[in-house]
């Protein structure tokens, strides 16, 4: 018997159906996040949308890197408004939408929580951690809001 496997790039979590959100924040089932919150790649900015993704990997990015204190968290969303692909990684960092990575200005509610999973490989993290450091000392870590 196998267990939790590392999350593939581009591969879709479960029948496509589903959203995952990748945060460090402790949240209950019925819970509703809204935009507002810190961004995870510029202190102290405050977004404007929630952002999703279909993947496991793209929401254990998340996880990984979300500000705060505490264990990576994963879970399944569910979209309360009109999502659009985030203009962030869709055709700037890869074309069309294969980490299937989208945002929205409403609300999502948590609706349960991956357990099971299991992170990237401690070099991709630190890897991440530096490219995303890199960007931000060269002035390319700009969300686009």
């Amino acid at each position: 018997m196998s267990g939790p496997q590392p999350p593939v790039p581009f591969e879709v979590f479960g029948d496509g159906t589903a959203y995952l959100h990748g945060t460090k924040a402790a949240l209950s089932e019925g819970e509703v996040l809204t935009p507002g919150f810190e961004s995870n790649f510029r202190p102290g900015a405050p977004l404007r949308h929630v952002y999703v993704t279909q993947t496991l990997d793209a929401a254990t990015w998340g996880a990984e890197l979300a500000v705060g204190t505490g264990r990576g968290r994963i879970y399944i969303v569910e979209p309360l408004g009109a999502l659009e692909d985030d203009p962030n990684v869709t055709d700037k960092r890869f074309p069309g939408n294969p980490t299937r990575s989208f945002r929205t200005l409403e609300p999502v509610r948590v609706v349960g929580e991956l357990l099971d999973w299991i992170g990237h490989a401690p070099e991709q993290l630190q890897a991440m951690r530096d490219g995303v450091v890199a960007r931000q000392r060269s002035g390319e870590d700009l969300i686009e809001e």
